[in-house]
């Protein structure tokens, strides 16, 4: 019985356990940036990852490390922090929207049931941690990464819910 206390206790000493995130998330991509000093060069690593909860809200975030892994969870936690929630009809957008943003030029279409998400590497990711099952994204001018998944939000953040028509009776 008090060797159990002991184990215990030890447990407790040791680091805090993370807690368990609601966001799934999704690297859209790491890459080695280096920085030259007097003594050479300094390598880190630069990550930028897209997370959501596949419900209406998601976020995108970019952070270095001196390691991939601490990359990727430092540019987690800092997305957490800049959430934004989707308007989602039926599984697709509510109307169709453009947006540039830089040299990205992102355009979103709404999609019949069973289309799935027609959208090409970083656009996917960004519609995929938003819960959107049924769209079509066309990424024109920049091949950039960052720049084509902040246009994606942006144009997700234009979108606005449709108004409920109402039937000409009045509400009390």
């Amino acid at each position: 019985m008090v060797k159990e206390e002991k184990k215990e206790r030890r447990g407790r000493r040791g680091r805090k356990k993370e807690r368990e995130s609601e966001f799934e998330q999704r690297i859209v991509e790491i890459s080695r940036v280096t920085r030259v000093m007097a003594g050479g060069k300094r390598m880190r690593f630069r990550a930028c990852v897209v997370i959501g909860d596949m419900k209406k809200r998601v976020a995108m975030a970019l952070a270095k490390g001196g390691d991939v892994t601490v990359a990727v969870n430092k540019a987690a936690k800092k997305a957490e922090k800049h959430m934004i929630t989707v308007p989602i009809v039926n599984g697709t957008i509510p109307h169709a929207v453009r947006v540039k943003f830089k040299a990205a030029i992102v355009m979103l279409k709404p999609a019949p049931q069973g289309t799935g998400v027609v959208a090409g590497g970083p656009t996917r990711a960004v519609a995929e941690m938003a819960g959107i099952s049924n769209i079509v994204v066309k990424m024109l001018g920049s091949n950039n990464k960052m720049n084509n998944v902040q246009a994606m939000l942006i144009a997700l953040e234009r979108l606005h819910q449709p108004k409920v028509k109402s039937n000409g009776s009045k509400s009390s």
